[in-house]
């Protein structure tokens, strides 16, 4: 008995869901064709084809301006390579290897210029008799005096 009462229950709760289902098709099946009712082909068609249009117009002035800017930017730099071709074309015609006169330049003039300015204090405090940034606090004092300067 209690096996039948199981079956019944089972069978219910499949129809019961039949049923909502069915319902739910229903409504579905009539809000689709409300859409469509109110879809107009035509209109879409064109709105898809201008949409086209329009793309297609912007990609072309997109490709315009992209190649402005690579000309532009191209010729830049063949000037700066004729540029840089003139005065190794003079500069071979006086006779100066400028490479040459680069080696014998001084190099302490471009590490003192490439230190910070807290080094270059602490470098002075040194020189003058004192006794250095030993400590953080001391390396943040000289870095604030060079501040205030």
């Amino acid at each position: 008995m209690k096996t039948q009462l199981q079956a019944i229950s089972l069978r219910i709760q499949a129809v019961r869901s039949s049923d909502q289902m069915t319902r739910s098709m229903r409504e579905a099946t009539l809000l689709l064709a409300g859409m469509n009712r109110s879809m107009n082909l035509p209109q879409l068609q064109r709105i898809s084809m201008e949409f086209e249009k329009q793309n297609d117009l912007m990609d072309q002035r997109q490709e315009f301006m992209d190649e402005s800017i690579d000309n532009v930017m191209g010729d830049e730099l063949d000037e700066d390579e004729e540029a840089e071709e003139i005065v190794n074309k003079v500069l071979d015609e006086i006779g100066v290897d400028l490479n040459a006169q680069l080696h014998k330049a001084p190099q302490e003039v471009v590490v003192n210029s490439a230190m910070e300015p807290a080094q270059l204090t602490a470098e002075r405090m040194d020189a003058a008799g004192g006794n250095g940034p030993n400590s953080a606090d001391d390396e943040l004092q000289a870095r604030l005096n060079s501040l205030k300067r």
